[in-house]
């Protein structure tokens, strides 16, 4: 028996949206909850990191020790974690379950190696899967650039990590039900739109 209700998941299946930074999942994500207020939640992660200038503790991320991030693990708390930089981040059951119990649907805006635990989580009634793609790698660049944010070196690792991810999308081996390519955002957004709540309007 999992240690949390899946009823309540199971009702309102969360949706794991993923891509390579820069393929604009977040422009498209706040445009849904934009327009849909009441209908979905976003999952906060935990992190063992300080907070930075002007985030929130239970807003941007539930910020907890180490010891205590360790010992959800152990508990089987996550629904996927990873260590980044020193420091570990992860999507608890518990914040998709308090979602799921309010009657919304948990949206899970998650990296590749957490895509795959999720996928493979033996207890976790399955999410559906949604990918972003750019147009193409060259389109990235552009956009990466474009934003004047990242330094050459940051730039170079996100196109690596962004190849892998599209390799990965694009085999058998991934679980995403749908890919979308944000080459038009009106186009993408209503893509996803309709992937994510069907055709209602």
């Amino acid at each position: 028996m999992p240690p949390f209700d899946t009823h309540a998941i199971e009702k309102n299946r969360p949706i794991v949206i993923s891509g390579p930074s820069g393929s604009g999942k977040s422009t498209i994500l706040k445009r849904l909850f934009d327009e849909y207020p009441d209908r979905f939640g976003f999952s906060v992660s935990h992190t063992t990191r300080s907070p930075r200038s002007g985030e929130e503790n239970g807003k941007d991320y539930n910020f907890v020790t180490k010891d205590d991030f360790l010992g959800l693990v152990e508990k089987n708390g996550f629904v996927e974690y990873a260590q980044f930089g020193g420091n570990y981040y992860g999507t608890s059951i518990k914040a998709i379950e308090d979602i799921a119990e309010k009657g919304r649907t948990c949206i899970l805006d998650i990296e590749m190696e957490g895509v795959k635990q999720v996928a493979n989580h033996a207890d976790f009634p399955r999410p559906r899967f949604l990918f972003l793609s750019p147009p193409s790698l060259e389109i990235l660049e552009q956009r990466l650039r474009g934003r004047g944010t990242d330094k050459e070196e940051a730039i170079q690792k996100r196109l690596a990590q962004a190849k892998k991810e599209i390799e990965f999308a694009e085999s058998g081996d991934a679980p995403h039900e749908k890919i979308v390519v944000n080459d038009d955002l009106e186009k993408a957004y209503k893509e996803a739109k309709e992937f994510i709540i069907g055709e209602e309007d």
